[in-house]
């Protein structure tokens, strides 16, 4: 027999881009799933739904408030008429999009725009991707997901509190174990380096770079702080404040008492507060002056929730009082929480014992042979099957019989299988039954 002629084609890269990947049908699913379980909680907690584009403009992405990752921003060319190469004279004249670097940026510039027509308080959920053209590594990727919850007119530590219930409560959920709270204050920062002889102006510098801590170590925080041209004697006092108590009981009275007369006195009532209280609702939390976040647009209290049985954080946030004001023209108190999507689901597909969040808890397929099966009464039984709550997918009889149908279809996720019988009410066969009987599986 000749073989079938190929067909000539175009030699495509069918790889994704650098730094992005294709998601299979099983982790589609787990991802699905886990934005379910995490939207059920937020909704009991009273936060409500909100989108915004991908793409913002390129004046509000570097408007200075996004730290290091405004240098790593997918920028859009303009398109027709308006991208003129030849008199182009500066990016400005080529560029202006670019893809969001995360949620909370747009999110300031969502409210400025529809305030008027939004609940004061607005308490916000949103879920989808971002952008940064940063090195590619493991489990670090230039597309990810984001999942933001936001509180916006609330002056008080009782958002930060909310927040930090509602989260560590979708995190729990999830099946998340060992959650733990970090507790820090962008007041706090400030007087640690006003105390050890920073210049104000050079603060955001500072921080970006003792934010690298938990990837370099402090020796190598020491070097590049050096090189940025701080003086020794700053860098040892700050060192000194940083690492000085462990114990994080002990390290925020000692904390306070170093910080009398630095103007940060309410940082300090306000992280009082959020850990009773937490502590109150059964969360592990405690005060760590070692958590800055680089986001330069944090005014408040800054947090991240770690567990023992992960390396890195799984969510982080802080509050943020200035940034709506910069575009809005007035001030709105404002805080959120995000959590670490893309770690959570790299977690529960590492996991020994793969979970079944993402599965329908009763799905099957129904085989049938497409040559002598009348099709309408095979479509009138899947619909009677699908009545009785069961998720039915139409699967051709393939050759493979017993075990090896059974490994077929558990390969594809099923949990049984029902072979179309000529009637309108076949029998379904549950993997699940066969195995508490002890038969290898199907026979029949």
């Amino acid at each position: 027999m000749s073989e079938t002629p190929r067909k000539a084609h175009a030699q495509v890269n069918t790889e994704p881009p650098r730094g992005m990947k294709d998601i299979l049908p099983d982790e589609a699913e787990l991802r699905d799933a886990t934005v379910q379980t995490i939207l059920t909680v937020y909704r009991r907690y009273g936060f409500r739904r909100i989108e915004t584009p991908a793409l913002e403009s390129i004046q509000l992405l570097t408007r200075g408030e996004g730290g290091e990752n405004e240098k790593l921003i997918f920028k859009i060319l303009r398109r027709g008429e308006k991208l003129d190469l030849a008199r182009a004279a500066s990016e400005a004249d080529l560029v202006d999009l670019g893809l969001r670097f995360d949620l909370t940026v747009p999110l300031a510039r969502y409210y400025a725009h529809n305030h008027a027509q939004l609940p004061k308080p607005l308490k916000a959920v949103q879920i989808g991707p971002v952008w940064r053209a940063e090195r590619p590594q493991r489990g670090r990727f230039r597309q990810f997901t984001q999942c933001d919850i936001d509180i916006l007119g609330v002056k008080s530590e009782f958002a930060e509190i909310e927040l930090i219930l509602a989260t560590t409560e979708a995190l729990t959920a999830l099946g998340l174990e060992d959650l733990r709270v970090r507790l820090n204050d962008r007041r706090i920062l400030h007087a640690m380096a006003r105390a050890s002889g920073v210049e104000p102006e050079r603060y955001e510098g500072l921080f970006i770079t003792l934010d690298k801590h938990d990837k370099l170590g402090w020796d190598a925080v020491k070097a590049e702080l050096l090189e940025m041209g701080h003086p020794g004697l700053a860098i040892r006092n700050l060192m000194d404040l940083l690492i000085a108590e462990r114990d994080p009981k002990r390290a925020f009275e000692w904390m306070r008492g170093q910080m009398k007369g630095q103007g940060a006195d309410d940082a300090f009532d306000a992280l009082k507060h959020v850990i009773e209280a937490a502590e109150a609702q059964g969360v592990g939390i405690a005060f760590d002056p070692t958590l800055v976040r680089g986001m330069s647009y944090y005014t408040g209290p800054i947090f991240e929730i770690q567990s023992s049985r992960f390396a890195s954080s799984i969510a982080g946030g802080g509050r943020y009082d200035e940034l709506i004001g910069k575009i809005l023209g007035q001030d709105v108190p404002a805080t959120g929480f995000s959590i670490g999507f893309e770690r959570v689901i790299s977690i529960l597909l590492e996991r020994e014992h793969p979970s079944e969040l993402g599965r329908p808890e009763k799905r099957i397929a129904m085989v049938f042979d497409e040559r002598t099966d009348d099709w309408q009464r095979v479509l009138e039984a899947a619909r009677r099957l699908r009545a009785q709550g069961l998720a039915v997918s139409l699967e051709f009889r393939a050759r493979k019989r017993g075990g090896q149908l059974r490994k077929a279809l558990e390969a594809c996720g099923f949990q049984g299988f029902a072979e179309f019988d000529g009637t309108a009410s076949p029998r379904v066969h549950w993997f699940a039954d066969r195995e508490r009987q002890g038969a290898p599986g199907d026979d029949g």
